[in-house]
């Protein structure tokens, strides 16, 4: 039987280890579901007195109360004055018929101060002889039962506990002293239990220690210390110990995912992160390492995105693509990657430019710009026009799939009166209406175009001087070659004539109807056409119109007067035809299906795209195409210019 000198040591630490750990223990036993553990299903450790002895006062309902005090492994590491004291405010008492005499409550006294100096019992001195004594003299004393009862529980709170944390020594002593008092038998067989179960599991727990410290926490299967803790746990579902060491193995676990971190290693990491996950979820360990995890992660992917801009500010695409993928393997949710998508496939695409965008460039060795150019984005549509169509337009078939897979830019409108001249004074370029001599104008008094040898390209329709922000009319595809080539070499950038391919792509807008408009006639003014509400200077009416259209114009309006096309793009397909850089070709036959163009050296005939102000409907169509020799100068076609990105 221990001695008070044993006890007083083991109630002290006892009671340090209860104080560091009451805060913990409190919280799981009030609110277990903080911890994720359903207190209708946790096992419980009771305490049970038994049955009355005769004459005692105390009721077997007071082991429902007593089985409260170990609700939870943890608990048990409360001080035992703790779990008394929880115990006492529930017990039920005797009736005492009578006060108790001096004698006994001097006794009594004694006894309540043995019992708070921790000499439970084992000696004559000690809270249980004492509190037996003056029951012994008092059978009704409602202290002296009360007295016992705390004895009894805090014996049985402090071996619990002893258990708890494997402590096998101090609570075979405890027990010692717990048989010695009355009724005590169905909890001394209970924790003689639990003491079995710990011998067999100690040897577990050492082997899961030494095992933890090789390094070997949740590896190898087979051989891990957290297949041995598990092991203990259910043998001893409350075992504390074997709590505490699966929390060391996930603490192994999250060390590796921050040292996988620390190798820029995050899907390593993410690994890690999920095996700890499953060892127990949601712990505050589990919690803070990922939130860690997260934070670098961020800062990381931040990090390589900053170079990444970097690289592409530079010019440097197939860098920044390299990064942006390094970035997207790091953290795929960072919200500014969709945005650097966007301007990889810009800068791959469009030259960094945006879809829509409308730009100038200017002239490197002069004062000057080029035309507003538009970005046109790419995309696949059917070229040409369907077979039901093959009357009307038998040159635009068969329809096939065109792919326009890189950006580029187009003139935003058709090259004017004012930037051909330009192009001429600095230059010196002679254009095909002077060198070659004269063009077609339009004839008020026959309604039709007719040659005129002193015609130039600064003449309007009708042989007028034109305006400077009309369209430029009476050049050749000679002369709008040349133009583009002029504003190749003052620009740097790639400027040509483009395919016709490419202008049908950029007319439609991403249509398939018969005009970009529509099927049929504009409801409002949407391009310089020919309609029958329009008038000549002399009463002229056109005989071939949109029926009931007027757009008050009669030849070519100023450029941009109507609206833009869905791509941005205005007059493209009225106001004046346009040339492209294809020869002329029967049929599609054999056509290129990439967006280039169609050209057989030394061909003398060339593409007309787009409708004019003196076009019949069926010309306005988005599908119709028209050939005319190179040297062709004529009151209703000009050009307009692409720009390569």
């Amino acid at each position: 039987m221990p001695n008070n000198a044993n006890l007083q040591r083991q109630r002290f630490l006892g009671g340090a280890l209860g104080v560091i750990v009451l805060g913990f223990a409190l919280t799981y036993h009030f609110f277990p579901r903080l911890f994720h553990v359903d207190p209708t299903q946790a096992p419980r450790r009771s305490m049970s007195l038994g049955a009355a002895a005769p004459g005692s006062g105390l009721q077997p309902e007071r082991a429902t109360a007593i089985s409260e005090l170990n609700a939870g492994p943890p608990l048990t590491l409360a001080p035992a004055a703790v779990i008394a004291a929880r115990n006492s405010a529930k017990a039920d008492l005797p009736r005492q018929l009578s006060a108790d005499p001096p004698e006994v409550v001097a006794l009594l006294d004694k006894a309540t101060r043995a019992l708070h100096a921790g000499a439970l019992a084992g000696g004559e001195d000690s809270a249980a002889a004492l509190f037996e004594q003056a029951l012994k003299q008092k059978p009704d004393s409602r202290r002296a039962v009360q007295g016992l009862f705390d004895v009894r529980a805090r014996l049985v709170a402090e071996i619990d506990q002893d258990i708890a944390v494997g402590d096998v020594d101090a609570a075979h002593d405890l027990l010692d002293a717990l048989r010695t008092l009355p009724n005590a038998e169905a909890e001394v067989a209970q924790l003689e239990t639990g003491l079995q179960t710990l011998e067999k599991v100690r040897p577990m727990l050492a082997r899961a220690a030494g095992l933890l410290q090789q390094g070997k926490a949740d590896q190898p299967d087979g051989g891990s210390a957290l297949e041995l803790y598990r092991d203990v746990q259910k043998l001893d579902p409350q075992n504390a110990v074997a709590e505490q060491g699966i929390l060391q193995v996930q603490r192994a676990v999250l060390d590796r995912a921050l040292a996988a971190v620390a190798q820029n290693d995050f899907a390593g990491a993410d690994r890690e992160l999920a095996r700890a996950q499953q060892i127990r979820p949601g712990t505050q360990q589990m919690r803070d390492v990922h939130q860690r995890v997260d934070d670098m992660r961020e800062q990381r992917a931040r990090g390589i995105l900053a170079q990444a801009h970097t690289a592409l500010d530079a010019g440097n695409v197939t860098l920044a693509t390299r990064l942006a993928g390094q970035v997207r393997a790091i953290d795929p949710d960072l919200a500014a990657l969709p945005a650097l998508d966007e301007q990889l496939v810009n800068a791959r695409l469009y030259a960094s430019y945006r879809p829509g965008q409308a730009f100038t460039d200017h002239y490197v060795d002069l004062p000057g710009k080029a035309p507003t150019m538009v970005v046109i984005p790419t995309g696949s549509f059917m070229m040409g026009a369907p077979a039901s169509d093959s009357e009307r337009l038998a040159s635009s078939q068969p329809q096939h799939a065109v792919t326009i897979a890189k950006g580029f830019a187009m003139a935003r409108s058709a090259v004017t009166v004012a930037q051909f001249r330009e192009f001429v004074r600095a230059s010196g370029y002679v254009p095909d209406s002077i060198r070659l001599g004269g063009a077609s104008v339009y004839d008020e008094r026959s309604g039709v175009l007719r040659d005129d040898s002193t015609a130039t390209w600064e003449d309007d329709y009708a042989g007028r001087k034109a305006e400077d922000n009309l369209p430029v009319v009476n050049v050749s595809w000679a002369d709008a070659t040349a133009y583009a080539a002029w504003l190749q070499q003052r620009t740097g950038k790639t400027y040509r004539l483009p395919s016709e391919a490419e202008f049908e792509y950029a007319l439609r807008g991403g249509t398939t109807t018969r005009y970009w408009w529509g099927d049929g006639v504009p409801s409002h003014p949407v391009e310089n056409l020919t309609g029958s509400a329009d008038r000549s200077r002399s009463g002229r009416r056109w005989s071939n119109a949109f029926r009931g259209y007027r757009d008050g114009h009669w030849g070519p309006a100023p450029v941009m007067s109507f609206a833009a096309n869905p791509f941005g793009l205005f007059d493209i397909d009225g106001n004046v035809s346009e040339w492209v850089v294809d020869c002329w070709h029967d049929s599609y036959l054999r056509a290129p299906t990439d967006g280039s163009a169609w050209v057989n050296p030394g061909c003398r005939a060339h593409v007309l795209r787009g409708g004019s102000w003196g076009s019949s409907p069926e010309q306005v169509e988005s599908a119709y195409r028209q050939g005319a020799n190179g040297d062709a100068r004529s009151a209703r076609v000009g050009f307009r210019v692409l720009r390569e990105l």
